[in-house]
């Protein structure tokens, strides 16, 4: 993968949560979420420390969508609490109590993380160049000239140099997701996140959209959620995983010991229901 601007600078992030400089990026506290009768999020917690790369796996319906969203603030909770860099998302402080947060506010926090989706979500009247230097313009002030160096530069790091160019329909399912990671990139978020943005793709378009993720989670210290049934990537590329099975946590740790010796039996019936629909660990 050729070289890319430098996202942010590198961050260490302790091993221990024990530890008294760690100050999670993410925190989530006890929310919960409901689409009618249909509980998706029940008293969910965790938290994510700066730069770590956490992987999301579990059943379809689990929540693991659910809560990217509404860290995107795209959905709403019912109940608990998030803070990003120790700033409520959803809450604002006035006159010493928390109220619900303005637009104003939700757009400054909004601008802290970006989101890559199954579906890319182009522009489909706009150049690949175009789609990329858009939103930098809007929302930052940046100069056409500058946005239009940024954009090549993202361009060419996830390999889609030649074709500044085409129109999102003149390009494949693979290019698609590239150039909208590039997108995502452009505004130059401290956190990541990516939901099943494989789950759309041809299988052998797949490999690539994978290994222009595998390079970010290995050159940059950006803060990835990943949403996945891939497996194999998960372990490649996360610090941590996360089970999630009907709204909640049910197992965390490190991918080998996930992987390799899960200790829910829940966790243990999806992974094998996982290997034998041909997603391999």
């Amino acid at each position: 993968m050729p070289n890319a601007v430098p996202i942010r600078p590198s961050i260490e992030v302790p091993d221990s949560k024990d530890s008294q400089t760690y100050k999670p990026i993410i925190s989530v506290d006890g929310i919960s979420k409901s689409f009618g009768a249909t509980k998706v999020l029940d008293n969910l917690s965790f938290t994510v420390g700066p730069g770590e790369k956490i992987a999301l796996i579990g059943p379809s319906g689990s929540g693991k969508t659910t809560i990217l969203r509404i860290l995107m603030t795209l959905a709403s909770i019912d109940s608990g609490h998030i803070k990003i860099e120790g700033e409520q998302l959803f809450h604002m402080e006035r006159q010493g109590r928390l109220v619900d947060a303005d637009e104003r506010y939700l757009q400054r926090m909004r601008a802290k993380i970006g989101m890559v989706f199954q579906l890319f979500n182009l522009f489909p009247h706009k150049t690949v160049l175009e789609n990329v230097t858009l939103a930098p313009m809007l929302t930052q002030g940046i100069s056409r000239g500058d946005a239009d160096k940024q954009a090549k530069e993202l361009l060419a790091m996830v390999g889609l140099s030649e074709r500044l160019t085409a129109m999102p329909a003149q390009l494949s399912g693979g290019q698609k997701q590239r150039a909208a990671i590039a997108r995502a990139l452009a505004l130059k978020p401290k956190i990541m996140l990516f939901d099943e943005v494989t789950s759309a793709l041809d299988p052998e378009l797949v490999e690539e959209v994978l290994n222009v993720m595998r390079w970010l989670g290995s050159e940059t210290d950006m803060t990835m959620l990943l949403v996945t049934h891939e497996m194999n990537f998960a372990n490649d590329v996360a610090d941590r995983i996360l089970f999630f099975d009907r709204g909640r946590i049910v197992e965390e740790g490190k991918p080998h010991e996930i992987f390799k010796n899960p200790k829910q039996e829940r966790t243990q019936l999806f992974l094998k229901k996982i290997i034998a629909a041909g997603h391999p660990i």
